[in-house]
């Protein structure tokens, strides 16, 4: 039972158990809630964080909430209609916007990368302080031209970079946020004659003489390099830490993506179309690109904008008619003990009752995969729907004592439902 503990655990990620963990103590410790919690319970303690926290915050703890339940066999109350409709309610009643890190220009990069390069000239500064600020530029300039998060910056590895001198860089990063199935992905960065990420690395690299390990250690005040990368957090300070060196203007309003927001910035000013820019970053829909590009570009965003506008125009040409979105249905039942055997039934009632409706198709012969067609009218009238077939399953479960995961994926943009 430990090693089945011991690869459950590697399944879920740190900062998702901790997020967990936090959303659990503080419906209960903050709010003084009780578990197993009622659907009435979770709409009340929504109700009161609403005027004070933001809506992706509700939706975090929900989620954590919601996990617990699952974990412990319990129905969860997270997905009853009403709390549903009380989050939308709280999306209606109290908007926010959200806060974004300022883009980092490439003229306030060069001003950064020109400062490191005069104190490195400096003939009295110490080592310590020189290994800084090559780990810190290889880190800046890394970050900025293949517009990586922190978190994928302290995942590089040494031993996954291959180098080759004047052309270029191969980094192999086993995962990231968007890399669910944790297959890896391998980028490449370019050799530039200024503002080099190559150059850099190797420099940083040879300085401190590794050979293997995180790229990116921490270094203490004596000069000892850490045998673990620093934490993403650090990776916010140390962008803050030289916009504020270089006195940029509301240097505090810059972080770790200000690096992937300045890249997305300057690659839209370049002419970069859409979807280069998506396949470089790595966005999966048009929406996320569309959040971080700042300004205006007569290829990438005019395009953008003209293939929203002639899909509203489309919409009123055809007064209305229901649109058909074909979805893929991922469903896993299991039961709450090993001595439950309405699992099958479970699913032949589910299939019946929840997919049949909707042209059911099975995909695998194992009950897992399905394709339904649902005809709605708009994105509004499509979560509604879902979110009604999703409940509905989920008591379905629950009357047959079995746990349920079930994910619903339009396929053609990429949204998920749960």
């Amino acid at each position: 039972m430990d090693e089945v503990r011991r690869y459950v655990n590697a399944g879920t990620r740190d900062n998702t158990r901790k997020s967990y963990r936090a959303a659990v103590e503080h419906y209960e410790s903050t709010w003084g809630g009780f578990l197993p919690a009622t659907a009435d319970s979770i709409a009340s303690y929504l109700v009161h964080f609403a005027p004070t926290l933001a809506l992706s915050t509700l939706k975090q703890r929900l989620a954590g909430i919601a996990a617990w339940h699952n974990e412990q066999g319990f129905p969860d109350p997270t997905k009853a209609p009403h709390v549903r409709k009380v989050l939308r309610g709280i999306a209606e009643l109290h908007p926010f916007k959200e806060k974004q890190a300022k883009p980092l220009q490439i003229e306030q990069l060069q001003t950064i990368d020109d400062w490191i390069a005069a104190r490195l000239t400096q003939a009295d500064f110490e080592m310590v302080n020189s290994l800084k600020l090559l780990r810190d530029r290889a880190l800046i300039l890394i970050g900025f031209w293949r517009a990586f998060r922190g978190d994928e910056l302290t995942r590089i590895k040494i031993e996954n970079v291959s180098v080759t001198p004047g052309v270029g860089m191969e980094i192999f990063i086993s995962r990231s946020k968007t890399d669910r199935a944790s297959q890896g992905r391998t980028y490449r960065a370019p050799a530039l004659k200024q503002l080099c990420p190559v150059t850099a690395f190797t420099e940083w690299v040879g300085a401190a003489q590794l050979t293997s390990g995180p790229a990116f250690p921490g270094i203490n005040q004596w000069g000892h390099i850490a045998e673990r990368a620093i934490h993403p957090a650090s990776v916010i300070a140390i962008v803050k830490e030289y916009c504020q060196h270089v006195e940029l203007p509301a240097a505090v309003e810059f972080s770790s993506h200000s690096l992937r927001r300045g890249f997305a910035t300057w690659a839209n000013a370049q002419g970069w179309d859409t979807k280069s820019l998506m396949e470089y970053v790595g966005w999966k829909d048009v929406q996320s690109a569309m959040r971080y590009i700042d300004t205006p570009d007569p290829f990438s965003q005019s395009r953008m904008q003209n293939l929203v506008d002639q899909r509203s125009i489309q919409i009123e040409r055809d007064d209305q008619k229901p649109i058909r979105s074909l979805l893929e249905v991922l469903l896993v039942l299991e039961p709450y003990s090993k001595f439950s055997e309405r699992t099958e039934r479970a699913r032949k009632l589910i299939e019946r009752r929840c997919l049949s409706p909707w042209a059911m198709k099975k995909v695998d012969s194992k009950g897992t995969n399905y394709e339904i067609t649902v005809e709605h009218m708009d994105g509004n009238s499509l979560d509604e729907t879902l979110d009604e077939l999703l409940h509905q399953m989920h008591q379905i479960a629950s009357e047959n004592q079995c746990m349920l995961e079930v994910s619903i994926r339009d396929p053609r943009t990429n949204q998920h439902w749960d």
